[in-house]
Formats: structure tokens, sequence, C-alpha cells
């Protein structure tokens, strides 16, 4: 699916940004198409992501739950989180707009229901590289795979892609990921990894972008992602623990005209001249005239000659083929000289 595009498979990340609100996920939706995305992304993460461990802490990422008085970590789960049936709204609704939907699994359950929304890929989340039960799940639909690799060391995407490839999947591609939201470097990107993902591994490589502002997806594109993933969201001011690193519709649609006229620069490997430079190329470059006016039976010596524009005479690499050479007929300075002014 993705290893013969041309032009990078832009993703906008909506993932909790909804905040549980159906409305607002379709005007997320909307806004997504409308910035130029090739498809948007929901998560199917209920409250079993977290054990009990983690709510009596009351405590996630940079949202301190537990100075909060209207609200446990638990409750705004519940709120956030999407149903089948809600999803499967969202899925409907992308088809009717004509944007692609897709929502990442967290469970084996989870993977069952997307493979009966008919949708073009499963996204592993980098938190479930290590997960067999996911991965083998994955691996057994059938569906193409984009694998991200937040937090992963070499070794260990390399288990997974062996794990998926085992269960008889290789329509995979990696995704090079930061599990930092944001990066708080920009040295900590480190966007040469899709290079190397991909001469390691040999699949299609893309970015799941956590920074702020678009440039860094930008240089991605500009890289060769095949896949862009970025968080996106009507206001980076809304409550919520991804809005403040997500791309407003501005932002996004910035990406995605760069995204077009980069698919276009990029263009072959293979080394031509087009017709309109071909067309340019006589005015810009030199010939070799004459510095004076010379008379027949002259000998050409190197001071009697240099290199003007247009080029419609003798290259100047062949000066050295004109040195010694006599003239045959009287010419005036500046002379564009030909062959058939020599001897």
């Amino acid at each position: 699916m993705f290893s013969k595009r041309n032009k990078t498979y832009i993703i906008a990340e909506i993932g909790a940004n909804h905040n549980g609100d159906i409305k607002l996920a379709k005007k997320l939706i909307v806004e997504a198409k409308n910035s130029g995305a090739d498809a948007v992304k929901f998560q199917s993460w209920d409250a079993k992501i977290f054990s009990k461990h983690v709510y009596d802490q009351n405590f996630f990422l940079n949202d301190d739950y537990r100075n909060r008085k209207d609200y446990t970590l638990k409750q705004i789960v519940n709120k956030f989180s999407l149903n089948k049936k809600q999803l499967f709204e969202l899925k409907l609704y992308c088809d009717k707009i004509k944007i692609q939907f897709c929502t990442t699994p967290f469970s084996q359950q989870q993977v069952k229901d997307i493979e009966e929304f008919n949708i073009p890929f499963i996204k592993i989340a980098s938190m479930d590289i290590n997960n067999p039960l996911i991965l083998k799940k994955a691996a057994k639909s059938g569906l193409n795979i984009i694998l991200s690799t937040g937090f992963s060391t070499t070794t260990e995407i390399s288990n997974a892609v062996d794990y998926l490839k085992f269960y008889g999947n290789k329509k995979i591609c990696l995704l090079h990921c930061i599990g930092l939201y944001p990066p708080p470097r920009d040295n900590l990107v480190n966007l040469n990894n899709m290079k190397m993902l991909e001469e390691t591994f040999g699949h299609p490589v893309g970015f799941s972008d956590h920074t702020l502002g678009t440039e860094i997806s930008i240089a991605a594109i500009s890289l060769g992602a095949k896949v862009l993933e970025k968080h996106f969201t009507l206001d980076k001011g809304m409550f919520g623990w991804d809005h403040h690193i997500s791309a407003t519709p501005e932002e996004l649609a910035v990406i995605c005209k760069a995204r077009d006229r980069i698919s276009l620069a990029l263009g072959s490997k293979v080394r031509t001249v087009g017709m309109l430079e071909n067309d340019r190329r006589t005015s810009y470059r030199r010939s070799i005239i004459l510095r004076k006016k010379l008379k027949k039976g002259h000998k050409i010596k190197k001071n009697d000659i240099d290199f003007q524009r247009p080029g419609t005479g003798i290259n100047p690499f062949e000066y050295d083929k004109i040195i010694g050479r006599i003239l045959n007929k009287d010419l005036d300075k500046e002379h564009i000289l030909s062959y058939k002014d020599l001897v």
C-alpha cells in the first residue's frame, strides 16, 4: 500500500482529541479533510488500558489528576474512550465525506473489530511493539500494518517485524517515532533514523511526529517519508493530553500543501534534461569566440579566444582542438567560432 506511493500519506491523528464528543470528532474529520489529509485516525482504547495501580495513583503524563476535585483519571478515560458502535459511526462518516478512517487497537478484540470495519490498514502503537498477542492478531488479519517504533531499540523493532512475518504478514510500514510529547530539543528527533530503518528492514518508512509546529513534518516528507502521522486538534488550548502537541487545521494545511509540492519536486533518481531546460540551455551556455579581428590564414593561439554566451557555437570544452588550427577566412572580433571557419 505504501511502498509504491510517490506522495507521502498523511494521517491526521485525532486520537482522543475529540474529548469523547462525537460532534467534535466529526468536526475534526471535516477539518482534516479540508486541510488535505489522506486519513484520520482514532484510538480504540478503553479503561482496561491502565491497571488499578495507575488509577490509584491518579496521574498520567503531564496531567496531574491528583490535584483536581472535579474528576479522576478513570472518569476522564471513560469519558474520552470510544466504543465500537461510536467508532463505526465515525467510519461511516469518513466514507461519506471521502477520507480514509483508521483506529489503533489496544486489544485482540479491538483488532477483530477493525477487521469488520473494512479499513486499509492497522496502526500498532509504540506501546504495543512488544505485545505478541496484538502483533499476532494484526498479522493474521492480512491487512497492511503501520508499526510505530517509539521507545524501542533496534532489537525490539527487529523482534516485532520478525513476529509479524512469522505469522504471515510482510505488508509492514515502520514509523520512526520519539516517545516524547513534545521532544524538548530538536536534536532528539533524529529523522535520519528513517533511512536506517529502511536500510535495515527493507520496508517502507515514515514518521510519527510529536514535535511542535510544521517544520519537522515537512523535513520528514523531504527525506522520503511514505507515511506522516501528525496529531490534530481544533484548539491547542483545549483540555486533554494531546491538544498542546497537535497541529491546527492551518498547520496541517501547510504540511499537506508542502507535501504536494515536495512529492513533485523530488521527482526521479534518473538524471535527465527536460525539454524546457534543454530549450534554455543554448542561451545560458557559452561558445568559443574570438577576442579580436583576425585574418585568413591566422594560426589560432590561446590568447585569441574566449568563451561567451550564447552556446550556439563550439563547446568551450573543445578549445584544445581549436588551438593551432588555421582560419579559412577573415573574421571579426567576438565572432562565434564554428568548425566551418577552420582549414
